[in-house]
Parts: C-alpha cells; sequence; structure tokens
C-alpha cells in the first residue's frame, strides 16, 4: 500500500527541498472525548496544595458564659481592660474565629492516569494537528501555509537568533499565528493580576524538533512559540484547553522519528513498552455509502408490509362516531337535536304551540278517565271483606 508523501521546506528559500513518508500516528482516530478528559486529569497534577493552619482562629483560651447573663452562649475571650475580652471566638460567625469546614492540604490533588491512555490521547492531539480544519477551528492563522503538516528542513536546527526565527516563520507564512498572539496580549480580568500572572495571551505555534544547536534559544522569545522534543510530546502542549488542532511546526528529522516513537500498524512502538498504535473500529466512515452498497443489499432482508397499527384510543364523549358505535341509538338523538338547532324562531314557536296543544288534549282526556273510573267505582258500593 502506498504511503502519502509529505513536503520537506527549504528554511530559506521556502521552496520545497524533498519530501517523506507521512508517519502512521497521523492516522490515528481523533477521539475527543480522550483527549479532553486526560487534559483534564494532567491539568490537575500541577496544583500546589493549599490549606490552613489548624490553629487558625483557636488561638484564645476563650470560654463560654453560659446562660442567665442574656447573651449567646458563644466561647468569648476572658480578661478585662480591651476591647477583645468579652468579645466572640471559636465560630465561623465570629471576627477572628477558624472557618468553618477549614480547607485541609490532605485533600486528593493529584489524579492517575492510565499510561496507554495519555499515549492515545497524545496520538489522537497528533492526528488532529495534520487537518487544516480543525486548526484554523481552534483559532491559528494558517491562511499562507503552504501545506500541513509543515515540516522544515533540518537546517532549522542550527538557527541561533531570534532574528533568523522570525525569517523562517515569515518565509514558510508561520508568522501571521505569532503576530496573532501578539496582538492577544492583554491584562487578565481577575486577581490574578496581582499574583505574578499579570497578562494572558493566545498560543502561537509549537516547534517540535529531535536535536537542538541553538534553536530552543532562537525560537523562545517570539510571542506564544512554543518548543517540544519530540522525545517527550506533552498532551497540554499539542491540545492546550483540552481542544485539538494544535498548530504544529516539524523538522524533518523529528517527523521521521514518530514511526519508531508511536510505532505502525504492522510494528509496535520502539520506544514505548506495551503500546500499539489505536485503530479506528470502521475504516470507513461513510455509513450511508456502506449501507446502499451493492454487497449489503443483496444479502439484506427485503422489506416487508406495513405491520398491523394499532389505532389511537378516541374518547367517545367527544367524538360523535365513535359514540354512534357505542350506542346506535346516539345517530337519532343527534339528528333530532340538528334538526332543532336548524330551526328558525318561528319555527321553533309554532312546534311549541303544537305540542302544548298535545299535551293539553292528553291532560284532559286522561281527566276525563279519571273521573269515569271514580263515578263507575261510586256506583258499585263500598267495597267489603
Amino acid at each position: 500500500m502506498s504511503r502519502p508523501l509529505v513536503t520537506v521546506f527549504d528554511t530559506e528559500s521556502a521552496k520545497a527541498s524533498g519530501s517523506v513518508s507521512l508517519p502512521v500516528v497521523f492516522t490515528a482516530p481523533i477521539r475527543g472525548d480522550v483527549v479532553n478528559q486526560v487534559h483534564n486529569l494532567m491539568s490537575k497534577n500541577s496544583r500546589q496544595a493549599y490549606g490552613i493552619s489548624r490553629r487558625a482562629g483557636m488561638q484564645t483560651p476563650a470560654v463560654s458564659w453560659g446562660t442567665g447573663r442574656a447573651v449567646a452562649r458563644i466561647p468569648r475571650v476572658p480578661g478585662g481592660g480591651t476591647r477583645r475580652s468579652g468579645q466572640g471566638a471559636y465560630g465561623n460567625m465570629c471576627r477572628g474565629g477558624r472557618m468553618f469546614t477549614p480547607n485541609k492540604v490532605w485533600r486528593r490533588w493529584h489524579r492517575k492516569i492510565s499510561t496507554n491512555q495519555r499515549r492515545y490521547a497524545v496520538s489522537s492531539a497528533l492526528a488532529a494537528s495534520a487537518i487544516p480544519s480543525l486548526v484554523m477551528a481552534r483559532g491559528h492563522r494558517i491562511d499562507n501555509v503552504p501545506e500541513f503538516p509543515l515540516v522544515l528542513s533540518d537546517s532549522m536546527n542550527g538557527v541561533e537568533t531570534t532574528k533568523a526565527a522570525r525569517a523562517i516563520l515569515n518565509n514558510c507564512g508561520a508568522y501571521d499565528d505569532v503576530q496573532k498572539s501578539a496582538d492577544s496580549r492583554k491584562v487578565r480580568a481577575g486577581s490574578g493580576k496581582m499574583r505574578n500572572r499579570r497578562y494572558v495571551q493566545r498560543r502561537g505555534p509549537l516547534v517540535i524538533y529531535d536535536v537542538s544547536e541553538g534553536l530552543h534559544k532562537a525560537f523562545r522569545n517570539l510571542p506564544g512559540v512554543q518548543l517540544a522534543l519530540v522525545d517527550n510530546l506533552n498532551l497540554l502542549d499539542l491540545a492546550p484547553g483540552g481542544h485539538l488542532g494544535r498548530f504544529c511546526i516539524w523538522t524533518k528529522g523529528a517527523f521521521e522519528k514518530l514511526d519508531s516513537i508511536f510505532g505502525t500498524y504492522d510494528e509496535s512502538a520502539t520506544y514505548k513498552s506495551g503500546f500499539n498504535l489505536p485503530r479506528a473500529m470502521m475504516s470507513n466512515a461513510d455509513l450511508a455509502r456502506i449501507i446502499n452498497s451493492d454487497e449489503i443489499q443483496s444479502v439484506i432482508k427485503a422489506p416487508g408490509g406495513p405491520s398491523a397499527v394499532i389505532s389511537k384510543k378516541r374518547n367517545p364523549l367527544t367524538n360523535s362516531d365513535v359514540k354512534i358505535a357505542l350506542n346506535p341509538y346516539h345517530a337519532v338523538v343527534k339528528e333530532r337535536e340538528t334538526k332543532r338547532n336548524n330551526m328558525t324562531k318561528e319555527a321553533r314557536g309554532k312546534e311549541l304551540t303544537k305540542k302544548r296543544k298535545e299535551l293539553n288534549a292528553r291532560s284532559k282526556k286522561f281527566a276525563g278517565q279519571r273521573k269515569a273510573f271514580v263515578a263507575a267505582a261510586s256506583a258499585e258500593g263500598a267495597v267489603s271483606f
């Protein structure tokens, strides 16, 4: 299988002076979740323990006055003749008292990180540094950079002055990122400005080398530029803040050494015992293309007909058709109500008058029948048993 080649640029003319094979570590899966987790744990390992003195706020023989003096039962400073005597002590609500749940220096400051997990995160950060879209998304200015990853000739190892280093970055189009970092320098917003960290600025390029012949002294004065030895690559430098896509500038020797440091898919790493380069679960991440391929479509089951659909239960009190299905007589009632609602006022009055006449005639008929029954019963005389 042919491997892609990366152009090596000359430091003076910025022209192609050769090519090198792309190290396999740049094809490692990019796992932002692993990088973020490892970076979060590593950043905790540089903290200093802090806490208060165990005697703070408790260096007085204070005792409570007890009840009966119409004052709180907080311990009070003994003695007399000063303002301090009689004042509350010990409590966190008192002036000069101890704090509530004082900070202890034996808090668990350090976090253990799996070695292989840390190496996995470094591999992902390196792979992300070769993708221009991720580097630009992180905020680096790489519009004038000729190629990614950017590899310069080994003559850069012998650079000894900052002037020459600036000229090299100008030639390869990387000085825009340095200028962006210099322009971002500003006074910190918080209290850290009084604690020896007054200024903050954005990160610039990361220069990675294998042998320094004055290189580290030449580049260290450029704003935002950091240097790293290829044998000691650190996730805090490759993904500052836990964000992938650091702008890396490689020397040819450092770039060629990556295969021996991280290994390949055929050989294990030389300098990292027990480490195999992580491999992606899917060699082709285009899932739609895989599913729609002839090989997959020829063996999958054909789509079947629609399954039985359970209709949604409907409320018969608000749906007339459901109510008629339960009670067919409701159709007659509904028709009668519709007819009545559609009648005019005169027609409704005529119908009401007709019903009243029928009701009166029925009442007279029943009254005549009652009278006839009473007369017949009276004619028969008293009933005896």
